[in-house]
């Protein structure tokens, strides 16, 4: 599937609005970004498969860790714009596909372990 960036983007940001209005203070300064590939380097530091792949990756210090640290960087999620594409068959799936993603990493952002996520059925 093919898309241009702008258009992707958009669709992340459609993903954010669906966060309820009570969270959206919480996620002030958490960057949203997106990137083509998560490099094999980091792949490989995760342990994913070789056939497998990352579509999102929250980076950063958890609400439920506590305040900021010095040293700490700000909270990233990373959304891997290749992946999606090779995967989804069509916008849609896409659309529903990237707010699975966003809404996945933004758990992680609010302390929600990835075994937690799975039992909730969004693993």
């Amino acid at each position: 599937m093919h898309m241009s960036g702008l258009r992707f983007r958009s669709l992340v940001d459609e993903a954010l609005v669906l966060v309820p209005e009570e969270f959206r203070p919480y996620l002030e300064g958490v960057a949203i970004v997106i990137e083509d590939w998560a490099p094999d380097a980091l792949l490989d530091t995760l342990g994913v498969p070789e056939d497998e792949t990352l579509y999102g990756l929250y980076s950063g210090r958890a609400l439920t860790e506590g305040p900021e640290q010095s040293g700490d960087l700000p909270p990233r999620i990373t959304i891997y714009r290749g992946p999606l594409l090779e995967d989804c068959r069509d916008e849609d799936d896409l659309r529903e596909e990237i707010a699975t993603t966003v809404i996945h990493e933004i758990a992680h952002h609010f302390g929600i372990s990835e075994a937690r996520l799975e039992e909730l059925g969004w693993g």
